[in-house]
C-alpha cells in the first residue's frame, strides 16, 4: 500500500478522507498547522478506525518544514487539502489568501520533485468556473473570472499543477461542489471543524444560537430568487479521493494532469435546503432576506459524468442523508 501525506488532514474533508484511507489499510500521515482545526480530530480518527495515525504539526508556507516532512518520510502520494477557504474573508484580506494557498502549494510541488513523490491529488473547487456560462458545468467549461480571491487561488493552483505535471509527477485535481453532512459515527462534524456553510448556519438557528437564518439575496435569476448550489455528502467526497488514488496507483491516467468534478449533479436553492431541513427534522427555521454578498454567484451545479466514467465514482447519498447526518451529529454536542 502507498504511504500518503494528507495536508490539512485534521480539517473537514481531510479528516473524513483519512478515515476512508485508514479503512482501506493505507499508511497515512496527517500534516496541519491547526489554525482552522483541532488536534483532537486525530484522536477521533483513531477512535473511528481503531488504528493509529501519525500527525505532524507543519506550516506549509515554510519550505524548510515541508522539506523536513518529506525528508523523513518516503511518501508515494500527497493529497493536498490545506488551504484557507472562507470566500468572504478572502475578499477582506486577499493577500493572506494568495500567500497562504499559493506558497504552500509551490512548496509542496518543489519538495515533491526533490524527494521523488510521483503522485499528487489536489483539493480544488467548483469556484474555478466563476459565474458559469452554461449548466450543468462540465470539466470542459472555461475558467471564467473568479468571484473571489479564494476562487482565484484555486484557479492559479490548477494552472501551477498543470504546468508542473509530467511523466514523473502525475496530478489529479478534484473540483468539489458543496460538501455537507458528517461521518456516520457522529464523531466528526462541520461545526467542530469550522466548515461555515449554509447547513452550519441553519444548525445555529435550529439550536437557537441565532434568531434568524440570513439569506443573502432573493432576486437571483432562479425559480425562488435564492442562490442554487450542488450539495454533496462529505463521505462521498472522501470516497472520490480513494477513487482518484486508485487511478494514480493503477497507472490509469490518460494525461499527466487530470481534473474531475465531484458533485451530486443537481442544484438546490437556499430556500429548498431550509425547507428540506424543516421537513426532515420537524424544526422551523425563521429566516430573513439580506442584500447579496460580494463573491456569491446565482447558481452552479455539476456534471459529474466524467468522474463516473473515469474514476468509477458517483455520489450515493441523497439530500435527506446529508441533512439528517448533520442534525444527528449536532444533537450530540
Amino acid at each position: 500500500m502507498s504511504k500518503i501525506l494528507l495536508t490539512g488532514g485534521t480539517g473537514y474533508i481531510g479528516s473524513h478522507t483519512a478515515i476512508i484511507l485508514q479503512e482501506k489499510n493505507y499508511k497515512i500521515v496527517l500534516a496541519d498547522n491547526l489554525k482552522n482545526s483541532s488536534v483532537d480530530t486525530v484522536n477521533k480518527i483513531k477512535k473511528i478506525t481503531g488504528k493509529n495515525v501519525d500527525f505532524e504539526h507543519t506550516e506549509l508556507t515554510e519550505y524548510q518544514q515541508v522539506k523536513n516532512l518529506l525528508e523523513k518520510n518516503n511518501f508515494d502520494v500527497i493529497v493536498h487539502f490545506a488551504a484557507l477557504k472562507n470566500v468572504f474573508e478572502s475578499i477582506q484580506n486577499p493577500f493572506r489568501y494568495h500567500y497562504n494557498n499559493i506558497t504552500s502549494l509551490l512548496n509542496l510541488v518543489r519538495a515533491s520533485k526533490e524527494y521523488n513523490v510521483k503522485k499528487f491529488i489536489f483539493s480544488s473547487s467548483c469556484s474555478v468556473y466563476g459565474n458559469p456560462s452554461y449548466l450543468p458545468v462540465d470539466e470542459k467549461h472555461p475558467f471564467n473570472k473568479a468571484a473571489s480571491p479564494y476562487a482565484k487561488t484555486k484557479q492559479i493552483s490548477e494552472y501551477i499543477l498543470e504546468d508542473s505535471a509530467d511523466d514523473d509527477f502525475k496530478v489529479i485535481s478534484l473540483r468539489y461542489f458543496n460538501p455537507i453532512g458528517t461521518h456516520e459515527s457522529g464523531l466528526l462534524g462541520e461545526q467542530l471543524l469550522k466548515n461555515y456553510n449554509l447547513i452550519y448556519y441553519i444548525l445555529q438557528v435550529a439550536l437557537k444560537k441565532q434568531k434568524y437564518l440570513n439569506i443573502y439575496g432573493n432576486d437571483y435569476d432562479t425559480p425562488d430568487g435564492t442562490g442554487i448550489r450542488d450539495y454533496i455528502h462529505i463521505t462521498d467526497v472522501a470516497l472520490a479521493h480513494w477513487a482518484a488514488l486508485k487511478r494514480l496507483e493503477e497507472n490509469q491516467t490518460e494525461k499527466n494532469y487530470e481534473a474531475f468534478n465531484i458533485g451530486l449533479g443537481k442544484g438546490f436553492s437556499v430556500l429548498e435546503i431550509k425547507n428540506a431541513f424543516e421537513k426532515y427534522t420537524g424544526i422551523t427555521i425563521p429566516y430573513r432576506f439580506a442584500p447579496r454578498r460580494k463573491g456569491d454567484i446565482a447558481k452552479i451545479y455539476a456534471s459529474a459524468e466524467l468522474a463516473k466514467e473515469k474514476l468509477k465514482w458517483e455520489a450515493k447519498r441523497n439530500l435527506q442523508q446529508m441533512i439528517e447526518s448533520s442534525w444527528n451529529w449536532t444533537k450530540l454536542y
